[in-house]
């Protein structure tokens, strides 16, 4: 894989050192694994790289001889909700599993199905899609490689793809979403059940203001596939214009929302989603109007981080969360879902930050004339 010289330049400048932001090498350590480099009459110039949660897409050409031959486009899947969705039916993931892809380019969007094969190098499922598997005039694929191309191989030319990767630095974005294989192994039985394992996400969805109404299901928009988006950067002058949507009694049980009544009307400003890579699930500013309340919940499976900034409160996390709330007041709060757990009643302010990992609790309230507002990040633990 080749790599922009002019990074060795700064590998040792004191700023890359401290931070290791600057250049960091995602897939030199990867290089030898992509499929065709078996041989070493391959070589791949990796463009860009995006990962999203158990998903690595990489997009980039191939040269064989020294000869450009084609764009790739490649993604690598881990599987761990995969794993646990067919455990739930008693079974282990086979030697391959089936993604379904949305690819958009500058020509539009195409869908098509393909094969991803167990790779113990990289311990992860994989498959290439290559522009073409036509090697240059008068050369010839390597023999080491061949077995691992056509339908169903590692390396595959899907035609329903031929208009993105024609330009690919302009593929801008991909869906996808997994499944089991059709047979069992080594048994070779069909899974009769597979088309109904599906890893899409982890069933999230994302959340756009449609309505103003409080709670409206038409503001939640079911997504059922992992986006991977190559755009580089997002740019909001002023988030505050983004819509906001509006929930009522948020995250809280019965008898505590009968006891904040109708009026208790949070605003959340969704600014980025499906944008993130990596765990990270969303973004967003969250405003506490006057004499309301964000339900007391707790986080399993995910953590999230708020950041006070503007006006005062409470907060509520669980009495046992944190070593430093020892000196605040011990009450009871209604924990959504779960019922009444002791937690530590703490002030907040601009400045103020809350932590909380999986097993966390916490929740917020504005007793004041003036909103209380926060931003948060959420995202999935490993």
């Amino acid at each position: 894989m080749a790599m922009e010289s002019r990074f060795s330049d700064i590998v040792s400048d004191p700023s890359n050192l401290i931070f290791h932001v600057v250049f960091f090498p995602d897939r030199v350590y990867h290089a030898q694994y992509l499929n065709a480099t078996r041989s070493a009459r391959y070589r791949y110039n990796v463009h860009e790289v995006r990962s999203k949660a158990d998903i690595t897409v990489l997009k980039g050409c191939v040269y064989l001889d020294g000869v450009r031959l084609c764009n790739v486009l490649r993604i690598e899947y881990r599987a761990s909700r995969l794993v646990e969705t067919a455990r739930q039916r008693n079974r282990f993931l086979g030697s391959s599993v089936v993604a379904g892809l949305e690819v958009e380019g500058p020509e539009g969007t195409a869908t098509a199905s393909a094969r991803l094969n167990y790779c113990p190098w990289i311990d992860a499922y994989q498959v290439e899609f290559w522009e073409t598997l036509q090697p240059p005039p008068g050369r010839r694929h390597d023999w080491q490689v061949l077995d691992l191309m056509g339908f169903g191989g590692s390396i595959a030319h899907e035609p329903a793809f031929d208009g993105a990767l024609r330009d690919i630095r302009e593929l801008r974005r991909l869906r996808v979403w997994f499944r089991e294989g059709r047979f069992s192994e080594p048994t070779n039985y069909v899974v009769s059940d597979a088309a109904a394992t599906w890893d899409n996400f982890y069933e999230r969805n994302t959340q756009v203001p449609n309505t103003s109404e409080p709670s409206s299901a038409s503001n939640t928009v079911k997504e059922a596939n992992y986006r991977v988006d190559f755009q580089r950067g997002w740019f909001f002058q002023n988030a505050r214009e983004v819509e906001p949507v509006r929930y009522r009694n948020a995250m809280m049980n019965d008898a505590a929302a009968a006891a904040a009544g109708a009026g208790n009307v949070i605003e959340m400003r969704w600014v980025l989603q499906q944008e993130f890579g990596g765990s990270l699930v969303f973004f967003h500013e969250v405003t506490i109007p006057p004499r309301t309340v964000e339900g007391t919940h707790q986080h399993i499976g995910s953590e999230e981080l708020y950041y006070v900034t503007e006006g005062e409160g409470v907060a509520y996390m669980g009495a046992n969360d944190s070593p430093d709330m020892a000196q605040f007041d011990l009450v009871d709060r209604d924990i959504f879902g779960i019922g009444p757990r002791a937690c530590r009643k703490v002030p907040v302010r601009p400045g103020s930050v809350i932590f909380t990992k999986s097993g966390g609790i916490h929740g917020i309230e504005n007793p004041h004339d003036v909103p209380l507002r926060f931003v948060a990040f959420l995202h999935h633990t490993s």
